[in-house]
């Protein structure tokens, strides 16, 4: 027995040492394989940057860490919306070089191929290629934190070595893909072969007659017959239109959440924002359209007994951005059609319509996930009672904030306003330092902030100043300081630039009066205080270097004593 024991047991080895080699083998090539997918991913593997971010991540990410649930920013000195989230991010640009511009097509091609005379002869052809190609590269050299969309036709300048030339652009640092438009007069130099190299530039907007031609003239096009200024022309880009439900059974077919006024309405900026995107995200979280009011009432930070009533939401923010971010429509055009199409046909049971289903939602304490499976047509929301009982905001309170997300993505600033932006960078060739200095209230207030006063004194300002930007450089400062001059002293070692020193760009004869006054029913519009702190913000950060008050000027921290 033994024996036949040993004998079988000898039979078995081999197999048993063939499966074991198999599975070392299995095991051996999952390894080297692991290896190859990890260094692989590890030699293609980038950092994450938030410029590839979806809106939606970077939104909420950023604004989760900075707001809390139930409260809002009490901060004045800055109006941070969706698009600010990537200028706020210290990371490199990764967008693509822009693309070559189109050369010139149409009834002048055959003649822009001329260069109109042998070398260093003038006046030369403008239209020529080569001088938009020499304009494209003195603008890849000295505006490298923009991105050139595309450019218009040449037109001859003033003198016989001069240019002008329009373009489209935009800034790198802008999160969203608005453009704006600039035209200048360039000097140049003609050499061989039809080569050229720019000499001198002119400031922004400088090149009147380039600025002149059709808006809709593109390189590709030719150039347009207008050759004279444009002046006071509304941009083309901007859609401010309201939409408009065209039929009772479209109007009939959709569902709608409509909130009443509450405390919320004359509350300052930031109060606003965080109660009207509360009512935003729960028309979201309920799949409805919400009703909205275009007219606002916002109360000064200075003063809050100030009361700026009817303002139109598009002053401040982008309507169009807001209409394709989410389902909604305007309050007054909503009221119209459920009085027009509510109404009942007289005559029997048969003959009579069927009203509109509205369920009336009296207290804030009905929640959102109660109303989820309400099939109602409107769910109207009634906000009773003294304040802060109705106040907006009090719906997204409590549990209710794990359900309902502020759309922040949605929110973008007016193009009006930020075209000013683009016109005061541009007065800066682009190429400016700026500081945020923060006084007001704040630098009254010893108990809160007991260093703040004489951490951006005048003389504090210039010995930490002069520390970290370099001397005579353009210095923005964005500042709530009401004296004007109280930044002179760093007029000696920088250019100093204030807010009030562009106030052309928002007076009678500017582009932003005629543009605004449409929508302030023909009344001269103000340049308030809300719009000023939402400039400022976007100048700043444009800025190449960006000084900080709370991060750099003072020890106190931002919200008062120990609450960094």
């Amino acid at each position: 027995m033994k024996e036949g024991y040993d004998g079988g047991a000898m039979a078995e080895s081999p197999l048993g040492q063939h499966l074991v080699k198999m599975i070392g083998n299995v095991c051996f090539s999952f390894f080297a394989l692991s290896v190859l997918i990890f260094t692989v991913i590890a030699v293609t593997y980038q950092p994450a940057d938030p410029w590839f971010d979806s809106t939606k991540a970077l939104v909420s990410r950023s604004f989760s860490q900075t707001l809390s649930n139930s409260t809002f920013q009490t901060d004045t000195s800055l109006l941070t919306t969706a698009e600010d989230q990537a200028a706020a991010a210290p990371s490199a640009d990764p967008t693509p070089p822009p693309p070559s511009a189109t050369l010139l097509a149409g009834p002048n091609a055959s003649s822009a191929l001329l260069c109109d005379g042998g070398e260093g002869d003038l006046p030369f052809n403008c239209s020529h290629p080569g001088v938009l190609d020499a304009i494209r590269r003195s603008h890849a050299k000295n505006f490298k934190s923009l991105i050139f969309i595309s450019y218009e036709s040449p037109v001859a300048g003033s003198s016989p070595d001069r240019c002008e030339v329009a373009w489209w652009f935009r800034n790198r640092r802008e999160k969203s893909w608005r453009r704006y438009r600039d035209y200048r007069w360039f000097v140049l130099t003609p050499g061989e072969n039809c080569t050229f190299k720019v000499t001198n530039v002119g400031k922004y907007r400088s090149g009147g007659k380039a600025g002149g031609q059709n808006r809709r003239s593109k390189v590709a096009g030719g150039a347009a017959p207008n050759s004279s200024p444009l002046l006071k022309v509304a941009d083309a880009d901007i859609n401010d239109t309201i939409p408009v439900v065209r039929s009772e059974s479209e109007f009939k077919k959709g569902r709608y959440l409509y909130y009443s006024r509450g405390g919320d309405y004359c509350k300052g900026m930031n109060h606003f924002l965080w109660s009207f995107l509360c009512g935003l995200g729960e028309a979201q979280f309920l799949n409805r359209t919400f009703v909205m009011d275009l007219s606002i009432c916002l109360s000064s930070s200075t003063n809050p007994n100030k009361k700026d009533e009817g303002k139109d939401f598009r002053l401040y923010f982008d309507f169009e951005h807001l209409k394709e971010s989410a389902s909604i429509v305007e309050e007054g055009e909503f009221l119209r059609d459920w009085k027009k199409w509510d109404q009942p046909s007289s005559g029997g049971k048969k003959q009579r319509r069927q009203s509109i289903a509205v369920r009336k939602v009296a207290t804030y304490k009905v929640t959102p996930m109660q109303l989820k499976k309400d099939q109602s047509t409107i769910l109207w929301r009634q906000f009773p009672g003294p304040e802060p009982e109705n106040y907006w905001y009090r719906v997204c309170e409590g549990r209710a904030a794990n359900f309902v997300h502020r759309p922040w993505q949605a929110i973008w600033k007016s193009k009006r306003l930020m075209n000013v932006v683009s016109q005061i960078a541009g007065k800066m060739d682009w190429n400016y330092d700026a500081v945020h200095v923060v006084r007001g209230e704040k630098a009254m207030n010893k108990e809160l902030w007991p260093n703040l006063d004489g951490d951006t004194s005048p003389d504090a300002l210039v010995d930490k100043l002069t520390k970290v930007i370099q001397p005579r450089r353009n210095l923005y400062i964005a500042t709530n300081e009401p004296f004007y001059h109280y930044f002179d002293k760093l007029r000696s070692h920088f250019t100093v630039h204030l807010l009030d020193d562009f106030k052309d760009l928002w007076g009678n004869q500017s582009e932003w009066y005629n543009e605004t006054r449409e929508l302030s029913d023909g009344r001269p519009p103000e340049f308030d205080e809300h719009m000023r702190v939402a400039v400022d913000t976007e100048v700043l950060y444009r800025a190449k270097t960006r000084v900080e008050t709370f991060n750099n000027l003072t020890r106190d921290c931002k919200n008062g004593i120990n609450s960094c």
